[in-house]
């Protein structure tokens, strides 16, 4: 941040920020529009408080008008927002109005200048100002709010506006800025929020073209913008504002918004040579007048210079004129679509251009000056300011004693952290070996893995299992490229990877900062190296590196199941049949792991996205991070730390931390339920309550519907009897105790046997539909991690 004690700065934002100092005198103020109602040149809306002030003004420079809103009691009467600005009236005879069809629009004379909102035909149409800034356009009999100023932003952000965009609506909010400080059209700068690299900025773009951004968020706010939890001061003077910043991201988009409660006239603001303003005194940017390519510091974004442009060449503002020659040339742009940054990019771009300036008082239009650079400064205070083009001065040649000197101490130092360097990456070499080393004896040190001896190098196989070096996965995943990447997750990113075989694998690559530490990956790699089964997820290998860990498994082209299942236009390449055989495969897999592999193991995370589709479209249950293996002779287990995903879980697990292979029953009936219907087990709305999947089909099935669960893309190609046993086994499957639901052994039979008499389903858990999320927000921790896109979600108990 730079105040703007600077009197060069403080002369752009006075301009800026007085709006060129228009005087408005409202001769009447009214809080409200009807249709048939006007709102003329001398008069004003104001908000409900009066706090902020709607009405027409005129600029000097140009005598246009123009309507607009600011801050009432604000001197300055800085433009917040304004209808018109690229089409402004011509002379004071403007109109606000509501017409007939109730389109609200500006009107001058007998013509329209232009619509503000389109035509709502209602009878019974208001428009206000509310005390929040946002001029809206209501139905008052239903209070509903059919247009505002908000979603229709111009230069300025308000608190509880957005900036962002919205992918249902495909509403996308961002600031422009006025060409000039006096002419409020669209200029050559946007601001939005945009996601780059993964992670959220704010971002100016100069004729479309990234122009600035510095800092992503960081869970806090932005790096150069001040929030409440700093004290939101800088060497030179204290900031009256502290934001409130809000970063909201879900499934339709992302939007930035911020509140204060501080400071009388708060606001942030996109001026014409780019910079954000905060308040009155404020600029968050830190470049000065233009960004040119070679900055790395201060936001701006680093570009290709022309072949004449070095480091350090920039354009300084100077009082005086070019010393006129046959050796310099002028040329004139009178464009009044041109800006001053307009004409800087055209002298940069242009080797014999040395300086440039507006040509009309509005500052617009281009002068610039080809040639030498013999200009005469002029400190009289009558004299005109131009930029001035003017290079980084060289140093004076040192005699030559002392650059033998600095060369001798120059070897000298170069010879000298060459020994340190070699040293230093002795030592850093043998402490990663060392630290590799205790990975894996803590990995084969573990009591379930008995026989499985982890040594090997470079892909040697060790009971069907590998330890592969660091640089065979990098140049499998082609150095982790982003076109290899296969998924993210709380966990890491999971990657694609082809070994010089031929055969592709996915690389779960775990995040240094992700939950998953040490534990999860040696309970994954050591439980799936023990467990082989046709729908189970094989782990090929594992890598560690330092603080690398990462985890080999064969690679399913077809991704996860809740990728077909959960989109409406992939769950028509499921058909009841293969349906049928997913649900056969999945009861399979966990059969073996409930009963004949050799640990009795109970996944605890089973969910559409932990079931993976290899080239076949045959399911094979993953991700193993979370499960927990059982003696032979154990039936239940107890835990202080609770696991899974919120709408699998069984009831006796989420609230008591008890868990069995039931846990696993549970969680597949859930499964059962979503892939039959197509639906998640939390996307339902019933009566204006919350009802899951569950508690949906309990009641279509106790009314004699359960039909109406099934899924609308199976069509008519289905076995009736053959879906509602399936349905009919899914409830049994998530009854609330434990002890009534069958076992896999159990389920499968009942599947494959269509004779078998099934018992009555009593009420399963969470059948009311209750907000669980809600409930326990307070505890709730939700992690992801990916492999071929599946997720595993952690619930850790106080």
């Amino acid at each position: 941040m730079i105040s703007l004690a600077n009197s060069n700065f403080f002369v752009i934002l006075t301009l800026f920020c007085s709006q060129t100092c228009i005087n408005f005198s409202s001769v009447g103020a009214i809080t409200s529009l009807r249709p048939g109602d006007v709102l003329n040149n001398s008069q004003a809306l104001d908000s409900e408080g009066g706090k902020f002030r709607l009405g027409f003004f005129s600029i000097p420079q140009t005598n246009k008008t123009y309507l607009g809103k600011w801050y009432a009691d604000d001197r300055r009467e800085r433009k917040l927002w304004i209808a018109n600005p690229n089409t402004p009236i011509l002379n004071n005879s403007g109109f606000l109005t509501i017409d007939t069809t109730g389109t609200l629009k500006i009107t001058s004379g007998e013509e329209t200048v232009v619509n503000i909102a389109p035509p709502l035909l209602t009878g019974s149409l208001i428009a206000r100002l509310q005390d929040s800034g946002n001029f809206v356009l209501q139905d008052e009999t239903r209070n509903a709010t059919l247009w505002q100023s908000f979603d229709h932003p111009t230069n300025c952000l308000l608190p509880g506006m957005k900036l962002g965009y919205n992918l249902t609506t495909r509403r996308n909010w961002s600031l422009t800025s006025w060409l000039s400080f006096s002419v409020p059209a669209s200029g050559a700068f946007t601001l939005s929020l945009e996601d780059i690299q993964d992670a959220f900025q704010l971002v100016i773009r100069r004729r479309g073209k990234v122009y600035w951004t510095r800092g992503a968020w960081n869970n806090q706010g932005f790096p150069f913008l001040p929030f409440s939890h700093n004290s939101a001061t800088n060497n030179e003077v204290t900031n009256i504002y502290q934001y409130n910043l809000n970063l909201v991201s879900d499934k339709d988009g992302m939007f930035f918004q911020y509140d204060t409660s501080q400071g009388s006239f708060p606001s942030l603001a996109l001026n014409s040579h780019g910079d954000i303003l905060g308040g009155y005194s404020f600029i968050y940017t830190l470049f000065r007048d233009f960004c040119y390519g070679y900055e790395r510091e201060d936001g701006c974004v680093t570009t290709q210079l022309p072949d004449c442009r070095k480091d350090g060449d920039k354009f300084e503002r100077k009082s005086g004129d070019f010393i006129h020659t046959s050796s310099i040339t002028t040329e004139f742009y009178d464009d009044a679509s041109i800006s001053s940054v307009d004409c800087m990019q055209k002298c940069w771009e242009r080797c014999s251009c040395v300086g440039f300036t507006t040509t009309s008082g509005n500052g617009t239009g281009c002068r610039i000056w080809n040639g030498n650079r013999d200009f005469r400064v002029d400190e009289s205070g009558n004299a005109v300011q131009r930029y001035v083009l003017v290079s980084p001065k060289s140093s004076k040649e040192k005699p030559w004693i002392w650059i033998v000197i600095a060369i001798a101490i120059l070897i000298t130092l170069l010879i000298s952290g060459f020994i340190c360097y070699i040293i230093m990456r002795r030592r850093k070499l043998q402490d990663k070996k060392r630290k590799e080393e205790e990975h894996i004896r803590e990995l084969t040190a573990a009591a379930s893995f008995n026989n499985t001896n982890l040594k090997g190098e470079d892909g040697r196989e060790v009971q069907d299992l590998k330890i592969f070096s660091f640089g065979f996965i990098s140049t499998a995943t082609n150095n982790f490229s982003s076109e290899n990447k296969l998924g993210q997750g709380g966990f890491g990113p999971v990657y694609k990877g082809k070994f010089p075989d031929g055969r592709e694998v996915a690389v779960k690559r775990l995040s240094r900062t992700s939950g998953q530490g040490l534990v999860e990956f040696k309970n994954e790699l050591i439980l799936i190296a023990k467990v082989q089964h046709t729908n189970l997820v094989r782990v090929i290998g594992c890598c560690i590196h330092e603080d690398e860990k990462m985890l080999i498994y064969e690679y399913m082209p077809n991704k996860s199941l809740d990728v077909f299942l959960f989109d409406p236009a992939r769950k028509e390449l499921l058909d009841w049949q293969k349906r049928c055989e997913i649900i056969e495969g999945i009861a399979q897999g966990l059969l073996y792991l409930h009963r004949y592999s050799r640990m009795r193991v109970i996944h605890r995370d089973l969910k559409a996205s932990n079931v993976l589709l290899d080239e076949n479209m045959n399911p094979k249950i993953a991700d193993f991070g979370l499960a927990r293996i059982f003696k032979q002779n154990e039936t239940e287990a107890v835990t202080s730390r609770v696991v899974g995903t919120y709408g699998y879980m069984a009831p006796e697990f989420a609230m008591e931390g008890a868990f069995s292979i039931k846990s696993d029953v549970f969680s597949f009936g859930v499964l059962m339920l979503e892939i039959v219907s197509g639906r998640r087990n939390t996307s339902l709305q019933q009566d204006g309550r919350s009802l899951n999947l569950i508690g949906y089909a309990w009641e279509l099935w106790k009314e004699g519907c359960a039909l109406e669960l099934k899924d609308p893309s199976l069509g008519d190609l289905c076995n009736t009897q053959q879906l509602l046993r399936v349905v009919h086994v899914g409830l049994l499957c998530v009854q609330e105790g434990s002890t009534d639901r069958p076992t896999m052994s159990d389920v499968i039979s009942m599947l494959g046997n269509e004779s078998m008499p099934l018992p009555i389903a009593k009420q399963p858990a969470f059948f009311t539909g209750r907000d669980e999320a809600g409930s326990y927000s307070s505890t709730i921790k939700t992690e992801r991690c990916s492999v071929n896109d599946c997720s595993i979600s952690v619930v850790e108990a106080r």
